[in-house]
């Protein structure tokens, strides 16, 4: 099968999981605490055994013949934290908006601006993740850790992740007022990018051949940086009152991700 095609039917997989978290809406108006730190703990875990089993080993088997074989593999790492953070400057996120000043039409205000920034982060996020098993689909072959199944367990596990973020974003969205349909609408939406930056990025990989480690680490340095930038400090959020749970998922996550890769990879 066309690797493009491949990573169009990962992708079409991936917003299939986002509306099913955003689906939540339906039947819940807001998650516990505990519940959702386990969840973004789950999705840290996941992101990071793909960013190295399915991004950053097959970046470094590509670059091995290089005279600089570190070059693509930390320069692209780099340059895929510094693409992230470039855009963090430009969209800031939702806990970094103060509070508008108190008042019926002051926290109206603040609930519409915190809604814009939670989907507009989310949507953001989701591009480095459908570029990631793009760029795993269309180096398929390339190396020896480059394998169908590998792009498939990576597309999985961003799918699993990208559950609890549609929640995160329908949810708090119904919370601040908005109708269900219209938050699940919001929630979905966020993921619809997934596709198109995961066709974009098998197209890349498959046509430059000399990109591909670049392409590879770049997408790894992107999903490290949401990891820490925004999921993992989400995650943590009260966790003196609920326990360990975010590291417990942070712990499962890695675990399942790292198990699928190596069973079926």
């Amino acid at each position: 099968m066309n690797p493009v095609l491949m990573a169009l039917l990962g992708g079409l997989f991936t917003w299939g999981m986002t509306a099913a978290g955003a689906a939540m809406v339906f039947f819940f108006k807001e998650i516990k605490p505990k519940t959702l730190n386990l969840m973004l703990g789950f999705a840290s875990g996941v992101m990071i055994a793909a960013s190295f089993w399915s991004l950053l080993l097959p970046a470094l088997e590509l670059s091995e013949s290089t005279p600089l074989p570190w070059l693509p593999v930390v320069g692209g790492f780099g340059l895929g934290g510094l693409f992230l953070y470039a855009a963090d400057r430009f969209f800031p996120h939702v806990h970094h908006v103060e509070d508008e000043p108190k008042g019926r039409s002051g926290v109206k205000k603040a609930a519409i601006r915190r809604s814009i920034l939670l989907v507009t982060a989310i949507t953001l996020h989701n591009i480095p993740e459908g570029l990631s098993y793009g760029v795993a689909f269309g180096t398929i072959g390339s190396a020896k850790t480059a394998t169908l199944a590998s792009a498939v367990i990576l597309a999985i596990g961003i799918g699993l992740q990208n559950f609890p973020e549609g929640a995160a974003v329908s949810i708090p969205l119904r919370r601040d007022g908005q109708s269900r349909m219209r938050s699940f609408m919001y929630g979905q939406a966020s993921g619809i990018v997934e596709p198109i930056a995961a066709v974009i990025g098998a197209w890349l990989a498959s046509s430059i051949s000399w990109i591909l480690p670049y392409a590879l680490a770049f997408a790894a340095g992107a999903m490290i940086f949401v990891v820490v930038e925004e999921l993992i400090p989400e995650s943590q959020n009260d966790s003196h009152l609920y326990g360990h749970s975010a590291t417990l998922g942070t712990m499962i996550g890695f675990m399942v991700m790292t198990l699928l890769d190596i069973a079926l990879g």
